[in-house]
């Protein structure tokens, strides 16, 4: 049954159109993780994973699932487009889409720990939302009685640029268990330095804090942990929405969104290149430009020629760069902070072959429509704050604004475009994370002993 999208979102979310996609989904779910477990592990996989399973079906795995809502909403239109919005947002403790994928991360290690009596720590390098959605996830696992924090715990690695993002959670409340559950954060002006740093304390760490604790020590950065969960966004496109052509717009990083929804694509339908599959529409900011400049240009360098002209920087050569930035390198949002994705080539490739394409956006192009899309998310349940100073995830600002860029500059070629709404939270939405309870490390023996500490 397929239904078009609402024009209103102001039903409470147990009346979403899909209040609880993993749980809607949970047999489907669990033969994608199956599938999961027969295609070989990533060449730079680290250490322990636990199998591709979910615990038994239960109420407390409904419980845990709870915030998994989807829904859809047409938006706006403009150029002759209707603009939609895949709404992902709806754990109020996170505000991200990155619930879906630390959902399933965690039920995996809860199935371990209940097939196998062996604690679990998991840790995670994190931008800032996917620690946030993970410690949250951690916490309901706790909150849910599917295991007791002696059984599961997690360390999360952060860039210091990012620590204004780091929302507060319950797993902070204590000094017990601030230090089984610690945010280490790294002083680096190079954000991707937390991926190494939490790679290398995996790689000397995870034998001998095994042998010495019982902890099996889980780096969670993993493509396939986010495809797996990221497939029901196809299966909810299936079932709720018309077919027909549409461009998936999304702000990305690594695109592990729009990689997740490609492959429940190909699981539902079994084809390696679907009829219909979507055309995928990529927006990224000034700061981490690279999976845009390699699909247009064909490597990850690529910058247009800016004019410097009244205090701003100016190009109208390259419509899939700004017409206007405050600086060439803007860092307009820390969460996007990947160079160089090993990803790209494969979302080179489906683009090539479906369509799409993509857009750098600027901060000075998102307040310019800032009050429109303000106004336009209104009435479907999202709210942005009327100062644009106070939004703390701009990742749905984004893609809105590279979505009407894209339409008045004629880079999109369906009538309809979904935007994949992955985030949006402003100072008003969340209890930032109590600067004393950071841990922060320097260098690999620091975060060696944070970990040690965590499973004392």
């Amino acid at each position: 049954m397929t239904t078009t999208l609402p024009q209103s979102s102001s039903r409470p979310v147990s009346d979403l159109p899909c209040p609880q996609a993993l749980s809607h989904y949970d047999t489907e779910l669990r033969a994608v993780l199956a599938a999961a477990a027969e295609t070989p592990a990533p060449a730079d996989a680290a250490g322990f994973a636990p199998a591709w399973e979910l615990p038994a079906p239960g109420a407390d795995l409904e419980r845990f699932f709870g915030p998994s809502g989807i829904s859809a909403h047409t938006v706006d239109e403009h150029g002759g487009r209707s603009i939609g919005l895949l709404h992902l947002m709806h754990n109020p403790r996170t505000r991200t889409t990155k619930t879906f994928a630390s959902l399933v991360i965690v039920a995996r290690a809860v199935a371990h720990i209940r097939r196998t009596g062996e604690p679990v720590m998991i840790i995670t390098p994190s931008s800032a939302n996917k620690a946030t959605a993970l410690r949250d996830a951690v916490l309901r696992a706790h909150e849910s009685g599917l295991a007791t924090p002696e059984q599961l715990r997690i360390v999360c690695v952060v860039p210091s640029a990012s620590t204004d993002k780091l929302w507060h959670c319950g797993l902070a409340d204590d000094d017990a268990s601030r230090t089984a559950h610690p945010l280490a954060v790294l002083r680096t002006d190079e954000p991707g330095e937390v991926k190494q740093l939490a790679r290398a304390v995996v790689d000397q760490e995870t034998g001998a804090l095994f042998a010495d604790t019982g902890f099996r020590l889980w780096h969670s950065l993993d493509l396939r942990n986010y495809q797996v969960a990221d497939a029901v966004r196809a299966l909810f496109e299936r079932d709720f929405l018309p077919p027909g052509e549409r461009t998936h717009a999304h702000s990305v990083s690594s695109a592990f969104g729009l990689l997740g929804h490609f492959h429940g694509q190909q699981w539902h339908t079994g084809k390696e290149w679907p009829e219909l599959g979507g055309q995928y529409f990529l927006v990224q900011h000034l700061g981490t430009p690279d999976m845009v400049a390699s699909l247009h240009h064909g490597r990850f360098d690529h910058r247009p020629a800016w004019k410097s002209r009244d205090g701003l920087f100016h190009q109208d050569r390259d419509p899939h760069f700004p017409r206007i930035a405050h600086a060439p390198d803007e860092q307009l949002d820390s969460t996007f902070y990947t160079r160089s994705p090993v990803t790209s080539p494969r979302m080179n490739e489906i683009i090539d072959r479906q369509g799409g394409g993509g857009v750098v956006v600027s901060l000075a192009e998102c307040l310019e429509r800032y009050p429109r899309i303000r106004h336009v998310l209104a009435p479907h349940g999202v709210h942005l704050p009327a100062d644009p100073r106070e939004l703390r995830e701009w990742s749905l600002v984004m893609a809105l604004t590279g979505v009407l860029n894209g339409i008045d500059r004629g880079l999109i070629a369906t009538r309809e475009v979904l935007v994949h709404g992955s985030g949006s939270y402003g100072t008003g939405d969340f209890r930032t994370a109590d600067a004393r309870h950071l841990r922060h490390v320097s260098s690999l023996d620091d975060l060696r002993r944070v970990v040690r500490a965590a499973a004392a």
